[in-house]
């Protein structure tokens, strides 16, 4: 038996390897809202429509957000007929009227279910009609499943079986539906999600609401936990799937359920906020908020709506940083942009202010003449051989470099 799963692991890492060619779906990571943090079971046909007009009105479908991802809790049951219906409360007109909506607002709509009989909240899951629902979802005019483990076994030959099988019946229904693979990380989804067809591929534990916890688990895990746990996973991202360290907290401020627990963790800085999105964007991350937009403030809406930000997320080489120094309380990425540029971040990982001063040959390996514009600052540099500044306790700084033209003669 464990011969037998050395092989069948070793087979789909191989595999991995021969399914990046030709990506159709995803070929920059998803942005857009979740449902699961702030909303959890009050999810609903009337929230939906709102989140879809708020979006539109704050800037933010503009900017790029265009995914409405339905989480747990939304499914009433199976018809006779074995097809998933909705909460006919909560959902009164059912799912194809919502998707409708969605997409007359330039929107796109997503929805959740689970690799098991039940999913994490207790509701219908898709184990054993996987053709079925996807059937369904494509019907309804879904763009983006979100596929959780919830109550399902252990083992990674398992998990692979069972995604790649609700991967297959998503592109069986010829209908581009993002597939968002959730099992949290722990069976290394990264070396088979796209062999299951996945586009994208949680890392961590859901994310909490604080800004490093004390230990590592399903209920402690904080922005530096996952963010210490996306180190080296960089050779697996690129156009049509991605790692994926879960939804942002930005804007949250403690006011999630399951970000939250009951209280146990009471939220972020606006400065905490602002580096775990522009870390995000460095990661080449899906953006995936679940604040409430409707009720949003502008200094965070200023963080979400960052054009600059969202352009390193967004650029089209696809390429995720990785972590070229970290040590003495400083962590800094580095990360290959189209147009032959890079992306720099420097973030301050101690509890005070401090000042700091990186060259660009000797310590960041990054060799010729380069201009530099630092976002956050708004400042363009030209011809900068060091990078140095003050940042306040958790901070960062993102610097775009760009090469000297030289002058034609």
């Amino acid at each position: 038996m464990i011969l037998k799963k050395l092989v069948t692991t070793t087979c789909i890492s191989l595999f991995t390897l021969f399914v990046k060619a030709q990506p159709t779906v995803a070929l920059t990571p998803p942005m857009g809202w979740n449902s699961w943090n702030l909303f959890e079971e009050e999810v609903s046909d009337k929230l939906i429509r709102e989140i879809a007009d708020a979006l539109v009105a704050s800037g933010m479908a503009q900017a790029g957000y265009q995914y409405i991802v339905l989480d747990d809790f939304w499914v009433g049951g199976r018809n006779a007929n074995n097809e998933l219906f909705p909460d006919p409360v909560r959902f009164p007109n059912g799912i194809k009227s919502l998707a409708d909506y969605v997409h007359s607002k330039g929107l796109k709509l997503g929805i959740y279910s689970d690799a098991a009989s039940l999913t994490c909240g207790g509701v219908t899951g898709s184990y054993n009609f996987e053709e079925r629902d996807a059937t369904t979802f494509a019907n309804w005019g879904i763009d983006y499943l979100k596929y959780d483990y919830c109550n399902a076994p252990d083992d990674m030959v398992t998990a692979f079986t069972r995604y790649k099988k609700m991967g297959d019946a998503l592109r069986n229904t010829n209908r581009p539906i993002v597939y968002s693979i959730c099992e949290w990380g722990q069976r290394k989804p990264w070396l088979w999600a796209r062999a299951a067809g996945g586009h994208l591929w949680r890392t961590t534990w859901d994310m909490r609401d604080t800004w490093l916890s004390d230990k590592y688990d399903n209920g402690h895990n904080g922005i530096m936990n996952t963010i210490e746990k996306q180190k080296g996973l960089e050779k697996f991202a690129g156009p049509g799937g991605w790692n994926d360290p879960d939804l942002l907290v930005t804007g949250l401020f403690g006011k999630g359920k399951s970000s939250s627990l009951n209280g146990r963790f009471t939220g972020c800085s606006l400065t905490e906020y602002r580096s775990q999105f522009a870390i995000w964007c460095m990661l080449a991350a899906p953006l995936m908020v679940n604040l409430d937009v409707r009720n949003m403030d502008k200094e965070v809406a200023a963080i979400l709506l960052n054009k600059e930000l969202i352009a390193i997320d967004q650029d089209a080489a696809g390429n995720q940083a990785a972590v070229i120094a970290d040590e003495n309380g400083w962590q800094v990425y580095k990360k290959e942009l189209s147009g032959d540029r890079y992306a720099l971040c420097i973030l301050n990982k101690q509890s005070s202010t401090a000042s700091f001063s990186f060259d660009l040959n000797d310590s960041l390996k990054i060799h010729g003449q380069w201009n530099a514009r630092e976002i956050f600052g708004n400042r363009q540099l030209h011809a900068v051989k060091a990078l140095t500044g003050e940042l306040n306790a958790h901070d960062c700084a993102i610097f775009v470099l760009s090469q000297v033209k030289k002058l034609k003669k």
